[in-house]
């Protein structure tokens, strides 16, 4: 279970001191999520997440994050909001954290997303690039390519033991990519990490985006391109049904360039090596007491070959 950190009665009782939301009904943590002590609290005004912030995510972060998150539902984006509280806060400490109190939004995640699904979540990250385009406050990607040869070399030891020839794999990507990534694309706000657990549905249409702790600035085409990973592959291999879907709803909202286009096989390899190599490091590097399991970095193996076989955009439905 994502909690890291417990938090009593009389700790969450103080803490909603400080708020406008009513007496606590019902208080539990929340199973889903890697990164974060989550929360789900129930009180006489409303639903709410408590979120305490621990691992990667830094104090010094909060205000992209956070601020993000108000900005983007402002411009219509169906996201958590943090509370401020009454002296206008966004987040305070708990137990020694950082910690704030969001709104609960409605909607469940999909364990197989189909092609209706895939057209939809693609419509809602153009949606998000968009509302993104003026917000003021910047983050580089704390895990782009800069970081990538220094995750390598934290995994390469052991990776050949999670699947063989991993580790050669992960250096001739490396070499491809270091020279060839792109360079002179658009850039702006991503959420760079939009997998189906991290979108809502209900009734077939996307309720809400949540879990913006890997936004950053980055390329646009860059974010469409994890989704890719993350969106259209099956047990079998890539389907380009699910691929064209989501690529069409996004380009009706937001258009990609030629040189977006053309870039997109070299972005999606990229994609695949930072959740293989982040996958690998939390693998290896797990603590044998934390409540949370790592997810299984070799999917990220199949998918990184499947990449590195791309000739073109072809290959992801784009004509």
């Amino acid at each position: 279970m994502a909690v890291y950190t417990d938090v009593s009665f009389e700790e969450l009782t103080g803490l909603l001191a400080g708020y406008d939301v009513g007496v606590p009904q019902s208080f539990k943590g929340i199973a889903e999520g890697v990164e974060n002590s989550n929360f789900y609290l129930q009180t006489a005004n409303g639903d709410y997440i408590l979120t305490l912030y621990e691992k990667r995510v830094r104090e010094v972060d909060l205000p992209f994050f956070l601020g993000l998150l108000e900005h983007l539902a402002a411009r219509g984006i169906a996201c958590p909001v943090p509370l401020r509280d009454r002296n206008g806060a966004q987040w305070t400490t708990l137990n020694r954290r950082p910690a704030a109190l969001l709104t609960f939004l409605h909607g469940l995640s999909l364990r197989r997303p189909d092609v209706v699904h895939c057209a939809e979540a693609g419509d809602a990250l153009a949606a998000l690039h968009a509302a993104g385009e003026d917000f003021p406050v910047p983050r580089a990607n704390a895990l782009g390519i800069a970081s990538w040869r220094e995750l390598a070399n934290a995994v390469s030891g052991e990776a050949d033991n999670v699947q063989p020839d991993t580790r050669s794999l992960i250096g001739e990507a490396l070499e491809f990519l270091e020279p060839n990534w792109p360079k002179a694309l658009p850039t702006g706000v991503i959420h760079a990490d939009l997998f189906p657990d991290n979108v809502l549905f209900m009734k077939g249409k996307v309720s809400g985006l949540i879990d913006f702790y890997f936004a950053c600035n980055d390329l646009p085409a860059y974010d469409l391109a994890v989704m890719l990973n993350a969106w259209c592959f099956e047990s079998d291999g890539f389907n380009v049904t699910k691929a064209r879907a989501l690529t069409q709803a996004y380009r009706r909202r937001r258009s990609l360039s030629d040189a977006e286009i053309e870039a997109l096989p070299a972005l999606a390899t990229g994609a695949a090596l930072r959740f293989l190599l982040t996958r690998l490091y939390d693998l290896i590097h797990h603590d044998p007491m934390a409540l949370v399991r790592p997810r299984d970095p070799r999917e990220f193996v199949k998918r990184l070959r499947f990449h590195r076989s791309v000739k073109d955009a072809s290959a992801y439905g784009i004509a």
